[in-house]
């Protein structure tokens, strides 16, 4: 595929959910209206999300494999001449599986939306701005501009606030205050250490800055730079103890919200330490890399101690709380490997990124699914022996949540394993100059990290699945048709990540060689 058409779809991906947001609030024609005016309007979001989902997929198939450290289908074009931005879009092999992993998961969003809408108001609001999410989203990972970034990245934060608090359940108010505030003040910060870098380098184009590596900027600027971006990118991975926004935000979110706030948004942060603070700043990341460490293994036992408190018999646990604070454990990995600052160790992050995108998001489909047919999701209610064990019930609803759940914990031969086992390696001999001694103790807390994550994953399995078949309770609805068709490509995709990781890791290894080395 010619370079032209390369750029013609990037951009395509890019603007077209923009476009179909702003359709979406336009009368259906008359004959597109089906039984009801909102049938059309989910319909058209289907539309949409599936035409950039096939875009993304033709994108992929288009990427030359034999060079994916370098951008691809590439716009660059003048913005603002006064102070130097530019309208610049491109692909390598770190941006692409996130590219698709969005365009993936908000397709299935809306398919499951079409045949389950949540309560709340008018489907075209709900459309609009799941459109005008996936637009911040995907720009997120094409925008090669730091301003762009910045803008991308804050566009995201109302469509999000509006699905929590028109759509959410219980304290949904303020679950989206909670978010809105904490993202909004984190990204304040950033934008001062976007700026300060743009203005001290003298571009704010990320290529420059990347292949720069750091040569522009004095070791002050680099650590005032590193800081402010940081807790910025922090704040929406999310890290210790920056994360207390994310389990009230699950919790009230709709099913779809959680979704993609799991599976996609807190990716954002993590993606922007890879490809801003890496490349940009490098003697700032190595200055922080420690403390990023301890910060990232703190939450990856803070997270699984929290989860173990939520999973027990009579504690009144939340599963959709649970899952939220096993983010952080998860999250909490990424960061880890980031922090070694090794090839092994950002491979293994970039690799936990797309994993949890895959597995969280089935799990958060899964809870949705059983809070439609049991009305709640409340762990002991779930648990409860009266009410007969889900396999009995379910099966098959049963067996997906079970997998998703061994999936979450790391069993090998699936996604889970592969990015938390390379970036525990990549911690066990970081990058030079760095304390192997501190980072030996990182890896070891790590490790204890996954036995706790199983320990808990497992009680929840054997609690809500597992046990007698209550002879008076009917069964429940098992998996739907429609449910198939949302949640079989993460399953699938869940296996073939744990059989085959050097199709990822083929895309991302040589970036990320070249992001630490600045191209040398």
């Amino acid at each position: 595929m010619n370079g032209t058409a390369m750029q013609l779809i990037l951009a395509a991906i890019v603007v077209l959910p923009l476009l179909g947001a702003a359709a979406a609030l336009l009368p259906a024609p008359p004959g597109l209206r089906g039984r009801s005016p909102e049938q059309a309007v989910l319909r058209h979001g289907v539309t949409v999300t599936g035409a950039v989902l096939a875009l993304s997929i033709v994108l992929a198939a288009g990427f030359d494999h034999d060079r994916p450290a370098a951008f691809q289908a590439t716009t660059d074009l003048s913005w603002i001449p006064a102070l130097g931005v530019r309208l610049h879009l491109g692909v390598d092999g770190i941006s692409l599986p996130l590219l698709v992993l969005t365009a993936l998961l908000t397709f299935l969003c809306a398919v499951y939306t079409y045949f389950n809408p949540p309560q709340g108001p008018s489907a075209k609001a709900l459309v609009a701005l799941l459109l005008v999410l996936e637009t911040g989203m995907l720009a997120t990972f094409a925008v090669l501009d730091l301003l762009l970034f910045f803008l991308a990245f804050e566009m995201v934060l109302i469509p999000m606030y509006f699905l929590i608090a028109r759509w959410g359940g219980a304290e949904r108010q303020a679950a989206a205050w909670k978010f809105i505030l904490y993202t909004l003040l984190g990204s304040v910060v950033m934008l001062l250490g976007l700026l300060l870098v743009g203005f001290e380098a003298g571009t704010f184009d990320m290529v420059a800055l990347a292949t720069d590596n750091g040569s522009g900027l004095s070791r002050s600027v680099q650590l005032t730079a590193v800081l402010a971006i940081g807790i910025g990118l922090a704040v929406k991975t999310p890290m210790w103890p920056l994360h207390s926004w994310l389990p009230a935000a699950h919790t009230a979110a709709p099913t779809i919200g959680s979704v993609l706030l799991a599976g996609v948004m807190l990716k954002m942060g993590t993606y922007g330490f890879v490809r801003l603070v890496l490349p940009v700043a490098p003697e700032g990341a190595r200055f922080y890399a420690p403390y990023l460490a301890a910060f990232g293994v703190v939450g990856i036992i803070y997270g699984s101690l929290a989860c173990l408190a939520l999973a027990r018999e009579g504690a009144g646990g939340d599963l959709k709380r649970l899952i939220a604070y096993s983010s952080v454990g998860h999250m909490g990995f990424v960061l880890l490997g980031i922090a070694t600052l090794d090839p092994t160790g950002v491979n293994g992050a970039l690799f936990a990124n797309i994993a949890h995108g895959l597995i969280t998001g089935l799990l958060f489909f899964l809870v949705g699914a059983l809070k439609e047919r049991t009305g709640t999701t409340d762990l002991d209610q779930l648990a409860d022996p009266a009410g007969g064990a889900l396999y009995g019930r379910a099966p098959r609803l049963g067996g997906l949540l079970a997998f998703a759940a061994v999936a979450s914990l790391g069993l090998p031969g699936l996604a889970g394993f592969w990015g938390e086992m390379l970036a525990m390696f990549g911690a066990f001999r970081p990058a030079e100059g760095l304390s192997r001694p501190a980072y030996l103790v990182f890896t070891a807390l790590a490790g204890l990290g996954t036995l706790l994550t199983a320990a808990y994953l497992l009680v929840v399995v054997r609690r809500v699945c597992m046990g007698p078949r209550a002879a008076e309770r009917p069964r429940l609805p098992d998996v739907r048709g429609y449910e198939y068709a949302a949640w079989t490509p993460l399953v699938v995709l869940t296996v073939v990540g744990g059989l085959w990781p050097a199709a990822l890791l083929g895309l991302t290894n040589p970036v990320v060689h070249q992001l630490l080395t600045g191209g040398r």
